[in-house]
């Protein structure tokens, strides 16, 4: 009442600033950011299976304990899963490629239907069978001959160059006892002497439509039991572990995105039909990006490939504008590393994570425009979400690139032999340091391991898998399919997890990569190099220990684009290569990187004694890394024998 006796005496200028003030309060509270919708609870993410084994948990997304086998009645199939995406983008862009310094070309779905069918046909006519083997690099003319395959029931064998010769010397070798047929790209993988395929089982490809008017035959569609792809991997052991492990990616994986998207409506198609996704220099053929692409033709959407040069990637990044963007932890340290310094930037990083933790994700505050415009520009602007898996990743990384990059960043847990993913963490749920609650297709529990003193009953052990989405077996390999799978389906995985308070899984050793010192410690090397990742000077640690030995030493690649400038500010003067046989800088690195282990917690028979300073980085070309960059740990102590044994014989 006094205010509206008040108002009469107040000067027109007054009025108008009232009126100004409540127009933008309205204004404020009609577009001021809400946080997003989390799909469950996101303190209850998972529920226990039945009453009797609380370690044994399901996704809380579920109504009951019947796991998800397939997310929609009509699709069962990878076949219909494309031809669900070419009816609902209205025949719209599928797969896109550039040429250098060329916008990006697309192919629809229509095309890339009648292509599978083109090149399929012919398959039938060089006698293909079961097994197809195709060898190429990432690009559109590899997904039409996976969708060959899939569309006249045969099963696909991916070969690429990063398998190595001796492995493919191997599959080539089960391949003339399973009938493999294997198509060459013309223009694909760098030609390889030592691995020859004999004219009746090889055939090189050429573009799909060159002779389509001489042979066609009606598609032969597969049914929900075939097999659809044997995935061969070497692990991180070499070619002797090399398995082919036998899947089908459609069942329970179309629940991927949906399931863990709010914002990805079953009832709306057309929010997924403008997404793109960038296929980076990750094999295809490996599982990590595997289901992400899938999943996206399920929904209509475009799937954009980089030229192939690894040093154009950013490049092809830009100009493609990704909005899905599947990625490793190693890409997203190395973006880390180079933005993570400057005081407003981590006071803008802080409001950000404020907002975060509220479930607001956004990237159009005014910290968004100030401070990370440059950041996510160099990643196309459009960003919506990025999924990072095959790794660990840091807790402050991923925080800080959530702040950053103004969208979500979603971490999963898999194998190869879970057809990818088991858990995955939710949109909403802004906390780090676990892997997410297991996916609607997955069951997930842990089981003692009592060596390693972990025990079931505190929610710790190995992790194991069952569900539709576990693999059939190892090909031809019935002794390692039944170490892997138990009689009662369950896939034993050789990593170590613990369940926390809010369902959520988190991962916390490997039973598999561990070894014994004299004392009788067990150490998990993986762990340790993953702290040590953490080290301004580190871009890459390889952790080693012997049985006979009472303590660890490493194998550190220095950075070279900080390396030299963090050397300098020591006092250490020279190049690179200088600088890595300087024992001064070894000894301030192998300092740095105890400080960094001492704060996460290292014990001390788990800190590194000694090292050895590598100038040359750990990849793919030199047999160091597997397809999914994770090290190649019995080729690593190979090449490096001599080293590991000096330093065993220095002084400590």
């Amino acid at each position: 009442q006094r205010l509206f006796l008040l108002l009469p005496s107040l000067s027109t200028s007054s009025l108008l600033g009232l009126g100004a003030l409540a127009s933008l309060t309205v204004y404020w509270l009609l577009t001021r950011p809400q946080p997003v919708r989390p799909p469950c609870d996101l303190q209850a993410q998972s529920v226990a299976v039945g009453v009797s084994d609380p370690s044994c948990r399901r996704s809380a997304l579920l109504k009951d304990d019947n796991l998800l086998e397939f997310y929609y009645d009509d699709i069962r199939t990878v076949y219909e899963m494309f031809q669900r995406g070419l009816r609902i983008s209205g025949d719209g862009p599928c797969l896109g490629y550039r040429k250098p310094g060329q916008p990006y070309e697309w192919i629809s779905y229509s095309e890339v239907a009648q292509q599978a069918q083109w090149m399929g046909s012919g398959m039938i006519a060089k006698g293909c069978q079961q097994f197809v083997g195709v060898y190429s690099p990432n690009r559109p003319e590899w997904v039409i001959s996976e969708m060959a395959c899939y569309t006249y029931s045969m099963a696909l064998v991916p070969l690429y160059d990063t398998l190595g010769t001796e492995a493919m010397v191997h599959i080539l070798n089960l391949g003339e006892k399973t009938s493999l047929k294997v198509f060459i790209k013309k223009e694909g993988p760098r030609q390889n002497k030592q691995v020859r395929v004999n004219r009746e089982n090889g055939f090189l490809l050429s573009k799909p439509e060159s002779r389509s008017h001489i042979f066609r035959c009606l598609p032969q569609l597969p049914q929900p039991q075939d097999l659809a792809v044997v995935c061969f991997t070497s692990g991180t052991t070499g070619t002797p572990d090399l398995r082919g492990f036998v899947c089908d990616p459609a069942r329970g994986r179309v629940d991927l995105l949906p399931a863990s998207c709010p914002h990805v409506r079953e009832d709306d198609p057309g929010s997924l039909t403008s997404f793109n996704i960038v296929s980076f220099f990750l094999c295809l053929p490996q599982i990590n990006p595997f289901p992400s692409q899938l999943t996206m033709y399920c929904y209509g959407a475009r799937v954009g490939f980089f030229q192939g040069d690894v040093s154009l990637l950013m490049d092809d990044i830009k100009t493609l504008k990704p909005t899905l963007f599947p990625v490793v932890p190693r890409i997203l340290n190395r973006i880390y590393d180079k933005v993570s310094e400057g005081a407003l930037l981590h006071y803008a990083v802080g409001r950000k994570q404020a907002e975060l933790c509220r479930g607001i994700v956004r990237n159009n505050s005014l910290w968004d425009k100030l401070v990370f415009k440059k950041i996510q520009a160099s990643l196309g602007g459009n960003l919506r979400f990025a999924l990072t898996a095959s790794a660990p990743i840091s807790c402050t990384v991923l925080s800080f690139l959530r702040a950053t990059m103004g969208c979500m960043i979603c971490e999963g847990y898999g194998q190869t032999e879970c057809t990818g993913g088991c858990t995955f963490s939710l949109i909403g749920d802004s906390s780090t340091g676990h892997v997410g609650a297991p996916l609607p297709c997955a069951m997930v529990k842990v089981v003692d391991i009592p060596d390693m003193n972990y025990f079931a009953k505190n929610g710790e052990g190995e992790i194991c898998i069952r569900g539709p989405s576990v693999f059939k077996g190892y090909l031809k390999d019935p002794e390692r399919t039944a170490e892997a799978l138990d009689s009662d389906g369950w896939l034993h995985t050789g990593d170590v997890g613990q369940w926390l308070p809010n369902g959520t899984l988190r991962i916390i050793d490997r039973k598999k990569h561990i070894f014994k010192l004299c004392q009788g410690e067990y150490v998990a090397p993986e762990k340790i190099e993953n702290v040590y990742m953490r080290s301004v000077p580190v871009l890459q640690v390889f952790v080693h220990g012997d049985s006979l030995q009472s303590y660890v030493v490493g194998i550190v690649v220095p950075d070279r684009e900080v390396f030299v400038e963090w050397a300098k500010e020591r006092a250490f003067v020279g190049s690179y290569q200088e600088l890595c046989h300087n024992p001064d800088v070894k000894n301030a690195v192998l300092e740095d990187m105890r400080a960094v282990g001492k704060e996460a917690g290292l014990k001390s028979f788990e800190q590194v004694k000694e090292l050895y300073l590598h100038p040359e980085m750990f990849s793919i070309a030199n047999g160091l890394l597997t397809p999914t960059l994770k090290s190649r740990r019995a080729d690593i102590r190979r090449v490096f024998q001599e080293q590991l044994a000096n330093m065993y014989k220095t002084p400590i």
